[in-house]
């Protein structure tokens, strides 16, 4: 059997542009070479191309997603969605794949664009049941006065950049006099914003696969910040403890399970999503706080810690993905 041509596609237009690179070379490491040819495509708003493991950068045909090297022309029989941020996580290249008949790993162009959107996200997952914050969605355009704000949530609040990711711009809230600079701040990658009140509670985040046959669960991880909050810093540069398995009884740990498998379906997501949730002390119930559609990938991200806790090597995670797919 030939090998199918694999476009592992990375980079972005936005911060977070960083992070893509860093999670695709763990997809360049551990994507099965015996099954699949890959070709790293590394997008940003002045160029498409191929990065060659020699150095060489080759452009891509934007007409039709193909490439020519030498005399050969490498057409590609599936997407692998490794690009956090817009393009990638917003719906705009999954609609471009989708008029070219190209498969991808990802959400299709309708669930992306809705969960790229944070304020939408908890909107829609809240119609089908699911618990979220309250929370005030505000527009750089016409924004809302911190009188106004304050009316309506109680502090502390969280600011978020609301279709941001890796929580950039992000800020905790615990005075009045510091809320206009946390609005500055996330106006500054976003505009618009979430404005979420704060849960008191566990944080945990979950990840959600479809296989061929099933919606498959990983292991649920323990957030547990040694900052305010899970930030960027948290995230990517160890200043957080992540306790996997998460130390939880059965009866908590299945109704995290239910609550993400039950977004997941909501949303209709495909691919790997990871879902953060808080699980408040008030009511003793989890809370939703966001969706992922592409997750990180790195060395230090949340998902491959939950794959090899599941007892997957990262090579079958990126064979069962493509495999979903081709």
């Amino acid at each position: 059997m030939s090998k199918k041509n694999i476009a592992l596609v990375t980079g972005g237009f936005t911060g977070e542009y960083v992070i893509s690179v860093a999670s695709a070379k763990t997809g360049e490491k551990y994507i099965d070479r015996s099954k699949y040819n890959v070709y790293k495509i590394v997008i940003d708003r002045q160029k498409w191309v191929c990065e060659t493991e020699d150095g060489q950068e080759i452009p891509v045909d934007r007409s039709d997603f193909t490439l020519t090297i030498g005399e050969n022309l490498i057409k590609f029989d599936a997407v692998l969605m490794i690009l956090h941020g817009s393009p990638g996580e917003d719906g705009k290249l999954q609609s471009y794949f989708d008029m070219l008949g190209i498969p991808y790993t990802s959400c299709d162009a309708a669930t992306s664009a809705l969960t790229m959107n944070k304020r939408f996200t908890v909107a829609v997952a809240n119609f089908g049941g699911i618990k979220t914050a309250k929370s005030l969605h505000i527009f750089k355009s016409h924004p809302l006065s911190i009188e106004a704000i304050l009316n309506e949530l109680t502090l502390p609040v969280f600011v978020k950049p609301n279709s941001g990711g890796s929580s950039i711009g992000m800020s905790r809230v615990e005075k009045p006099e510091d809320l206009a600079a946390a609005l500055e701040r996330g106006f500054k990658e976003d505009d618009q914003l979430l404005v979420e009140q704060f849960i008191k509670g566990r944080e945990f985040t979950v990840g959600v696969m479809r296989t061929r046959s099933e919606i498959v669960v990983l292991p649920i991880i323990e957030i547990r910040p040694k900052k305010a909050f899970f930030d960027f810093e948290a995230k990517y540069e160890g200043a957080s403890e992540e306790l996997i398995p998460a130390p939880i009884d059965e009866t908590q740990a299945n109704i995290l399970r239910g609550a993400a498998s039950k977004v997941y379906q909501i949303l209709n997501c495909r691919g790997i999503v990871r879902i953060d949730f808080i699980w408040n002390e008030a009511d003793d119930q989890p809370y939703m706080l966001e969706v992922n559609t592409v997750p990180g990938q790195t060395d230090a991200s949340l998902v491959p810690q939950m794959v090899r806790e599941h007892g997957w090597t990262m090579t079958e995670f990126y064979s069962r993905q493509l495999e979903e797919i081709i």
